[in-house]
């Protein structure tokens, strides 16, 4: 139950979390990280890169790359090419196959010459129009403890033993193909999990299932929305949490019913359109902003991620300024793509480069679009909450895919 005086300290923006709080899409991943995303549960049927098309695209060695620019991609690439092998491509582009020779190169190759490896066994690919539309995102931290104590009075759930998957035929079958999460009751039907609501108020105290506990309400309602985070304990360690599992309510995007009910704006008694003003309103009127995060009955449960982190959809670490979430129906998970933003745009120069698609995202959706990991830490909350980039996006694909498609 939470016990805390409500609100209490400011708390943390992006750009994609703004997107996803508007557009009514909440990220988590059952691989641990951030970063993937549930879809809307009204999410229509999409189409995949090979349907918008596909087309050979500029040399990569006219774009400049250096192998001081390529030297992360380079290892990010070579960190993901386990999972890589083993996925199924759902874009249409690529084969399992098509990636083994680069695989199997990466591992003999020079991490000094990482410029040469991506020229000599990647060709470049334009999917749809190419008009890049990036974001940016980055690994939220706030105050936690691993112990409760008046100061740190909001609960951290790991996943309840009743928290299960719906049996085949008890539930219908979700978008990404699995089950919904719920409990069921004494007499054996499916039943939704307790709400945020439920939650909050305590039907789950006294069942041991605290991992840690945080200082402020707030922060953490926008933690859960980003699906991991780091908890700075009061010794100045980290404690890394992800996400284990949600409470299969719906999840409902508290800026689109600020939006709906007039607060969200430039007049009057409104708020800007972004997290800090989401933020400023449910502090400025607590009562009001206890109620509008509890209209999203969504409630996501975490386990500590040990080690190197965090862990992107892909099941691998995802690294700043190297990683980026993207749509797999129109780029390969595992596939590096190089960025290019006009470089009229604020922060063109930070995005321009080598990236490699490791992490999805719930409002990451359609050719081109891409969010940009920036890592932890103050520089990283500034430069992904301005990040706004068009330009042009090119796919990397192993040399002769594009002949096998017949791309032109």
């Amino acid at each position: 139950m939470l016990k805390a005086s409500w609100p209490l300290k400011a708390g943390l923006a992006t750009m994609s979390m703004v997107v996803a709080l508007l557009a009514g899409c909440v990220p988590n991943s059952q691989q641990g990280g951030r970063v993937q995303h549930r879809p809307s549960a009204n999410q229509p049927a999409r189409t995949n890169a090979l349907s918008v098309g596909v087309r050979s695209g500029p040399e990569l060695s006219s774009m400049g790359l250096t192998d001081a620019m390529a030297r992360g991609a380079f290892l990010a690439f070579r960190e993901s090419c386990p999972k890589l092998l083993a996925r199924n491509d759902v874009s249409g582009l690529t084969r399992n196959s098509d990636w083994r020779e680069a695989c199997d190169a990466v591992t003999r190759w020079p991490v000094p010459e990482a410029a040469s490896f991506f020229t000599t066994q990647f060709e470049t690919a334009i999917v749809g129009t190419g008009e890049l539309n990036a974001t940016g995102y980055y690994e939220p931290e706030i105050a936690g403890s691993r112990n409760w104590s008046p100061d740190y009075p909001v609960p951290v759930y790991r996943q309840p033993p009743d928290l299960v998957h719906a049996r085949p035929g008890d539930a219908p079958v979700k978008s990404n193909g699995q089950t919904p999460f719920g409990r069921y009751d004494e007499f054996g039907r499916f039943v939704p999990y307790y709400s945020r609501a439920e939650i909050e108020n305590g039907v789950l105290d006294g069942r041991g299932l605290e991992i840690a506990w945080v200082a402020d309400p707030v922060e953490f309602f926008f933690l859960q929305i980003q699906g991991s985070g780091r908890l700075r304990l009061a010794d100045g360690s980290v404690m890394r949490i992800g996400y284990a599992a949600e409470n299969g309510q719906a999840y409902t995007g508290i800026g689109t019913i600020m939006a709906k009910r007039g607060l969200v704006g430039s007049g009057p008694g409104q708020y800007p359109a972004s997290m800090q003003g989401l933020m400023r309103y449910i502090r400025d009127y607590p009562e009001e902003g206890r109620a509008l995060m509890r209209e999203n009955k969504s409630w996501i449960f975490f386990r500590e991620l040990i080690g190197g982190g965090p862990i992107g959809a892909m099941g691998v670490p995802v690294h700043g300024q190297v990683s980026v979430a993207a749509d797999p129906l129109f780029v390969p998970l595992g596939a590096p793509v190089f960025l290019a933003p006009d470089p009229a745009l604020a922060g063109a120069m930070l995005v321009r480069g080598l990236w490699v698609a490791q992490d999805t995202g719930g409002a990451i959706k359609g050719p081109n679009r891409f969010d940009t990991f920036w890592g932890a830490g103050d520089r990283a909350r500034e430069v992904a909450g301005g990040m706004k980039a068009r330009g042009q996006a090119i796919v990397l694909l192993p040399r002769g895919t594009l002949s096998r498609l017949g791309a032109k």
